[in-house]
């Protein structure tokens, strides 16, 4: 039997399922834990955007709650898409979770407060702009020729260390937070830490690949017996609620907003490009231009799914994809039960409210290990780049970096810009890949044997 660590996929031939640990179907047990543990890490990111977007239109709390509900039957609807596949045509088939994207906060929020427009005109231009982006899909992923090493690398470096702000902000107690920052918030975000740590370099077997769930359990359990886990909301819950398509009413379509979604769901596939490079690298394998292409299309039908479903676009997930590296549990079916989960929970508000309830700054610890891990992938990406023989590169990860990190370092830097160019120079992971590409292009031109994932070399 071949090691794992040995195999490299460069075609769409079905792998033998069982020297590929991508095609490994665990015990019912495993897979119940390990995709439990999924849901964990992502489930914060998973309710922001429609926690934030829906307060900021206005909505009653019924309908923010309508919108969650949604968002998480969504998002397993979409994973399960990715991770299994349909056909031969949508899916990239590797252990991927699928989450609301994070692109769309401010175009969203116009669109909704917008007169004669609203949220029937938001789920429209979404619906659309899921389409456009579908058909647009083959031209998208030739677009990789784009991505060389140099490339990729500094994106998922500044994906990485963008991401190190928002797991600090969990930490010191979640955005919004008037204590943010109190020192037991650090203390039991430093106590996940130290347990997954401490169970990754010790445990063994199963319960090492669940070290990021045991440190959940344990920051949360004491954070319960300090006072620090709010279940308030969790006895008004139902029981069990139902999600109905096109709860505003049916879509509208309005041509500005369409084109302003159609920006964000291309920003979130350009950032689903390094993430999927990203699992390249922890899989350690080489990904095909086919596979980018059916991992593409399920973000475009994502963002049709969310908008009929009264939610939004969906985009790979960092935290999970980081979560991969960290466990070494690579099997897709992982991702799979972690989907059916969701859409369970989706319709079981009682118990999503129970999940909801593990407190911001747990879950940073456990994003800090995950995304720390993401900046590293694009570290070994750079440490494999002509440096000495090539000296314009070090001025294309320099510059695209230095670019990446400004939003991060400075929130207030692009205000006095036109709004409308929020959704790109607002994500510091799309202000190094436009720069980079651009660089890259003009430094080193365009090669036609860039077009393939970098590969892992032994």
């Amino acid at each position: 039997m071949r090691n794992a660590k040995q195999i490299a996929v460069s075609s769409d031939r079905p792998t033998d399922p069982v020297a590929d640990p991508v095609e490994e179907i665990p015990p019912a047990s495993r897979l119940v834990t390990l995709g439990l543990q999924h849901v964990l890490v992502m489930y914060a990111g998973a309710i922001t955007v429609p926690l934030i977007v829906g307060g900021a239109i206005g909505l009653s709390k019924e309908d923010i709650a309508i919108l969650i509900n949604a968002d998480l039957l969504c998002c397993g609807i979409i994973s399960i898409i990715q991770s299994l596949g349909i056909g031969r045509t949508i899916g990239i088939r590797l252990p991927i979770m699928m989450g609301v994207s994070y692109a769309g906060f401010a175009p969203m929020i116009a669109i909704g407060l917008t007169p004669d427009v609203g949220m029937t005109g938001l789920y429209g231009s979404i619906i659309a702009a899921g389409i456009i982006c579908y058909l647009a899909t083959p031209l998208i992923a030739r677009a990789l020729v784009l991505f060389p090493p140099v490339v990729t690398g500094s994106t998922l470096v500044s994906l990485g260390i963008g991401l190190l702000g928002v797991a600090t902000t969990w930490i010191g107690g979640g955005f919004g937070n008037p204590d943010f920052g109190k020192p037991i918030y650090l203390f039991l975000g430093a106590v996940v830490i130290l347990s997954i740590l401490l169970v990754a370099r010790f445990a063994r077997g199963f319960v090492a690949n669940i070290s990021v769930l045991v440190g959940i359990i344990l920051g949360t359990a004491i954070a319960y017996f300090v006072g620090l886990v709010d279940f308030s909301g969790v006895a008004d819950a139902p029981m069990i609620g139902f999600v109905k398509p096109f709860h505003f009413g049916l879509p509208t379509f309005h041509l500005i907003p369409i084109l302003s979604m159609t920006l964000v769901v291309l920003i979130a596939m350009i950032e689903s490009i390094g993430l999927f490079f990203s699992m390249g690298e922890i899989l350690e394998r080489d990904l095909t231009r086919d596979q980018f292409r059916r991992g593409l299309r399920a973000d475009a039908l994502g963002a049709v799914i969310g908008g009929i479903f009264n939610a939004f676009p969906y985009t790979s997930y960092a935290q999970n994809i980081g979560l991969v590296g960290i466990t070494g549990a690579r099997s897709r079916y992982i991702c799979v039960a972690g989907g059916i989960m969701l859409i369970a929970l989706a319709f079981f508000p009682k118990v999503a409210s129970v999940v909801a309830s593990v407190p911001n700054f747990v879950l940073g610890g456990a994003a800090l290990v995950m995304f720390g891990l993401i900046a590293c992938s694009g570290i070994r990406i750079l440490a494999r780049v002509d440096w000495q023989g090539n000296r314009y590169n070090g001025f294309v990860a320099a510059i695209s970096l230095g670019l990446g990190m400004m939003p991060n370092m400075s929130a207030s830097i692009f205000n006095k810009l036109p709004t409308s160019l929020e959704p790109l120079l607002g994500s510091g992971v799309i202000l190094t890949v436009v720069s980079a590409v651009i660089l890259n292009a003009m430094f080193n031109g365009i090669r036609p044997d860039t077009n393939r994932a970098p590969a892992v070399h032994r």
